[in-house]
């Protein structure tokens, strides 16, 4: 058996005032901004990388709310952190049609992957108590679930 091969990804949401930072992917539809580590990389670079290369802002990062497992094929570890907004303009990129800010609750409507949908509720959500959740998609299907 070779060595295990696992995508590593974060993700963010923006916090300002009372709205977050919402991009839509052509892929996906509407996400909060994130990507894939890259190699050497750590994971609070790799965030405000991806946010800043997306978004178009710069971020601070404030709490670890998540660690996902998607067990279907390619197999990613996933990190969701909450981030602050600190500076720049929301711009479109090649990873984002659209860019904007967003409250809350609408927030939360506008995603249709149910994944994602579910990660964000985590953000919007959270208790201070990390999650810690396995899933898989096609169809998704939450296996295991708990809180530290």
């Amino acid at each position: 058996m070779g060595d295990p091969r696992h995508i590593v990804a974060v993700g963010g949401l923006v916090e300002r005032a009372d709205q977050v930072l919402l991009i839509r992917s052509p892929r996906r539809g509407w996400e909060f901004p994130g990507g894939q580590v890259e190699e050497g990389e750590d994971l609070i670079s790799a965030l405000q990388r991806e946010v800043e290369e997306e978004t178009g802002v710069t971020v601070a990062v404030k709490s670890l709310v998540g660690v996902y497992s998607n067990v279907a094929p390619p197999q990613k570890v996933m990190f969701g952190f909450l981030t602050e907004w600190v500076a720049g303009e929301p711009r479109t990129s090649a990873e984002s049609i659209e860019v904007g800010w967003f409250d809350r609750d609408q927030a939360l409507e506008m995603i249709e992957h149910p994944a994602i949908r579910d990660r964000t509720r985590d953000l919007i959500q959270f208790s201070g108590q990390v999650v810690y959740r396995v899933y898989s998609t096609r169809p998704y299907q939450v296996l295991e679930e708990l809180f530290v």
